[in-house]
Order: C-alpha cells, then sequence, then structure tokens
C-alpha cells in the first residue's frame, strides 16, 4: 500500500513494485484508521510505504478487522518498529531473481466505488495500464501528443487513477518532465507553473474553477501552457469559456474516465498532434483499439446518434474485475465484456461524446430528468457566485426536486430569490430551483467530485 502525498518516493515506490511483479495498492492518507483497514482487510497488504504522521492509523483498536501482518516503511523518520525508506531504496539489487510477466497479472489495485456500494479493489493488469497509455500517447498522431520539451503539472493526487495514469505513466512514456505539487495552494500553484515553465495542465473542475475566477491568476505570466485537460467530473460550458479568458492560448477540452475503465474512455482530439476543433462542453471522440456504445438505462436498447443514454465501454484496457467481488463484477461488465460506467451522456453527429450526469445523480420531477451538472454550470456563471452543487429533495407532488447548496463569492451580497430567478430565466420549468442553501464551502473528494451523499445529509438534517 501506498499511502503518500505527491513524492518522488510515491512513484519510484509504484514503478519498483510493479518490475519485481507485486501489485500496489494505493490510498488517501486523510482516510480514517478505518478506511484505511478496510483496505489492507481486502486488499491483504504486506507492507505499506508512508509518512511517520500517518503511522499511528495503522494501530488496529477494533476487533472486527482480522489481525494482518504487515510492514510499515517511512519515507521520512520512521517511529518505533517501523523501517526507513533507505532500507529499500539502498539496497543491494543484485540477488534479485528474474520475474516472469504475464501480461493479465494484477499491477494496481485501486479502490472505487463504481456506481454503488462501498470501495471496491479494482484490479488493472500490466495489460490494462499499458494498453491505456499506448491509447493516448503512442502512435503517428497520438490522441494525447507529449513530448521530451513538456513539462505536465501533476497537482491532483496520485493514489488517484486520473493523476496517476493521464499525468505519470503518459508523462514517463512520453519523456515529458513531472512538475510534481504536495498539495493545492492557488498561489505556489501560479508561481511554480511560472517558474518551471509548465506547457500541460491537468486539472479538475474545482481547480478550472480556481483559475478562472481568482483575480490572483492575473498577477502570473501563464503563457507556457498550450493544453489544458479537464477531467474526474464533467466541465460546464461556463467554466470552459471563464478559463479560456483567462489563457486564451491554450487549447481547453475535457478527457472522461472511471478507474473500472482503466481509466481513459474518451478524449479531445484538440489535444492530439494533429488537432481538431472540438464543440464545446464534449468529452472528445473514444480512445483508438476500443469500442464505445450508449444503452437505454430503462430497456437495454442500444441507442443512435444525440440520445442520450448510459455509456458503455470495451477493450483490453478495462478492468479485471472488483477483487473478491464476483457479484459487483457481473453488474458491471456484462457477458460481452462491455463496462457499464453508470454515467449518461450521448454522442453527437461528429462521434463526440457528452456527459449528461450519473444514472444515479439525475433527479427526477415528475418522470423528467434534472442532471444536476447543467444547473451547476448556470449557477457557477454567476459572477456573486464562487461555487455550487445542486441535489434532489423528496417531494409528495413531484417526486423529487432540485435544490442548491451555493457559495458567495467573497463579500458580495446574494439573496435565495435572485438565484432562483437567474435560473428560472434560463431553463424549463421542472428545472427550476425550489430551494438554495448558503454555505461556505461545497464537499468534494480528492479528485473534484462533488460529494452529493454529504449534501443529500445535509438537506435531510434541516428538513
Amino acid at each position: 500500500m501506498i499511502l503518500l502525498q505527491n513524492s518522488a518516493e510515491f512513484i519510484l515506490s509504484l514503478v519498483a513494485a510493479s518490475m519485481i511483479g507485486a501489485v500496489a495498492t494505493t490510498a488517501n492518507p486523510f482516510y480514517t484508521s478505518a478506511e484505511i483497514f478496510r483496505q489492507i482487510t481486502v486488499s491483504k497488504t504486506k507492507l505499506i510505504i508512508t509518512q511517520a504522521m500517518y503511522v499511528d492509523k495503522m494501530k488496529q483498536t477494533e476487533e472486527k478487522y482480522e489481525l494482518i501482518d504487515f510492514k510499515i516503511i517511512t519515507v521520512d523518520e520512521p517511529p518505533v518498529n517501523c523501517l526507513h525508506f533507505s532500507v529499500i531504496s539502498e539496497a543491494n539489487e543484485d540477488a534479485l531473481p528474474k520475474v516472469e510477466f504475464d501480461p493479465e497479472d494484477a499491477v494496481l489495485l485501486p479502490f472505487s466505488s463504481g456506481t454503488t456500494g462501498l470501495p471496491k479493489g479494482v484490479i488493472l493488469t500490466h495489460k490494462s495500464l499499458i494498453t491505456s497509455v499506448a491509447q493516448q500517447v503512442d502512435g503517428e498522431n497520438p490522441h494525447l501528443y507529449l513530448t521530451t520539451e513538456d513539462v505536465l503539472l501533476c497537482v491532483l493526487p496520485l493514489f488517484h487513477i486520473y493523476a496517476l495514469s493521464n499525468v505519470l505513466l503518459c508523462g514517463l512514456r512520453a519523456g515529458s518532465a513531472v512538475l510534481l505539487m504536495h498539495k493545492f495552494e492557488i498561489g505556489t500553484l501560479l508561481g511554480l507553473i511560472n517558474k518551471h515553465k509548465v506547457t500541460v495542465a491537468m486539472v479538475v473542475p474545482p481547480l478550472v474553477l480556481a483559475l478562472g475566477k481568482n483575480p490572483m491568476v492575473a498577477e502570473f505570466d501563464l503563457s507556457s501552457i498550450r493544453l489544458v485537460i479537464s477531467g474526474a467530473a464533467p466541465l460546464g460550458k461556463e467554466l470552459e469559456e471563464m478559463l479560456h479568458n483567462r489563457i486564451p492560448q491554450a487549447v481547453l477540452g475535457q478527457g472522461y474516465g472511471m478507474t473500472e475503465a482503466g481509466p481513459v474512455l474518451s478524449m479531445s482530439l484538440g489535444f492530439a498532434k494533429h488537432p481538431l476543433p472540438v464543440g464545446s462542453g464534449s468529452c472528445g471522440t473514444v480512445v483508438r483499439n476500443a469500442e464505445l456504445k450508449v444503452l437505454d438505462p430503462e430497456t437495454g436498447r442500444s441507442l443512435g446518434y444525440n440520445q442520450p443514454g448510459e455509456i458503455c465501454i470495451r477493450g483490453q484496457q478495462i478492468m479485471k474485475g472488483y477483487l473478491n467481488d464476483e457479484n459487483a463484477t457481473k453488474a458491471t461488465i456484462d457477458e460481452e465484456g462491455w463496462l457499464h460506467t453508470g454515467d449518461i451522456g450521448y454522442i453527437d453527429d461528429n462521434d463526440e461524446i457528452f456527459i449528461v450526469d450519473r444514472v444515479k445523480e439525475l433527479i427526477k420531477f415528475k418522470g423528467f430528468q434534472v442532471p444536476p451538472a447543467e444547473l451547476e454550470g448556470l449557477l457557477i456563471s454567476h459572477p456573486c457566485i464562487a461555487d455550487a452543487a445542486v441535489v434532489p429533495q423528496k417531494d409528495v407532488a413531484a417526486g423529487e426536486v432540485p435544490v442548491a447548496f451555493v457559495v458567495k463569492s467573497n463579500g458580495l451580497d446574494l439573496t435565495e430569490d435572485a438565484v432562483k430567478e437567474f435560473i428560472a430565466k434560463q431553463v424549463v420549468f421542472y428545472k427550476r430551483l425550489h430551494k438554495v442553501y448558503f454555505i461556505h464551502a461545497i464537499p468534494k473528494s480528492p479528485s473534484g467530485k462533488i460529494l452529493r451523499k454529504d449534501l443529500r445529509a445535509k438537506l435531510e438534517s434541516t428538513t
């Protein structure tokens, strides 16, 4: 288990483990002890590489967890009963046995909730990862054109598959430099982009929001950036336009991925060696050597162009399955090898993919579908709104109605009625907001996904 924030030791541990035929499972250092122990138990972790400050989380205090024999290595001064990273980094490698690899052997075990339930171990094989990287950066006209002259920004956490695959592995494959940031802080980020002449910034919508709205951006030279790639969550047209106004020279677009998909399903053709224009809000086209289709979630029937349904992907890059969870694997990968993403989207006449929302996040108002992401994009375009999230609230007459949680921009006055009216002018009647709650911050995961379950719980406690 690699329980680290972004660091050289993270990368060395990951690559070294893969070279000796071991499996690496990555975890968020800010997880609680219970969350970490559940992952240790499920994955049968034998070695943990972490920092001394997180070692206390390894102390087994709950009887429900099995007794597991594991060793702990810290990258800094080790506490009692722990070893220092130098034990492995300076070890004699002359006697290492030759390792025989099967492409179907597991190499990475990230954890994901998938479309539902508790986090599950996603088995990614050597073939999965190599195929995904090749789909993106290999060939005469790669989908993602990176060179040895590029400097890739890695501010997203490497324990998440987006940064691990798209930034680290693709960067290593292309021979690009990778600029590691320990954590996000807007001033430090802008200073490092300026100092190291970052050319490719892989980001998530909250970062796009910060770059698009924070006044500090105007104080720094960001002219070195040629590509801005947003992923992990849908990016609205309003946010795209906001950032384009700040960094007009850069090509801004989206990729679309999912841990179980290995992870990339599609990418903007604006990032290719010979780029093509793309539609605003598009997630690009399906990666090479993979198949994609759209299904009616009610009937399972394949749909045509411009018809929203569940996105499904098939190819050598998808996961082998969930660790020790045959039922969840069968529910996600069907008998024909199609991985069901749980995402609602459509393909337009140019073969570009547009994500509408998650199957389970669509709000159903009297049978009408209300995508939260659409309303969130509109809310964020308001000059007095710094951030926003939309979730369903149960309603006797309608079934569900959309309500918004809104973060005001600093020092700006804004009323609930003003927000409701702003949205009502731009949407059909069933998409209008029924309630607005003002909060200090929108809860989000490390990869930038809105933690809607936290907001729904907050909503239940206020009603």
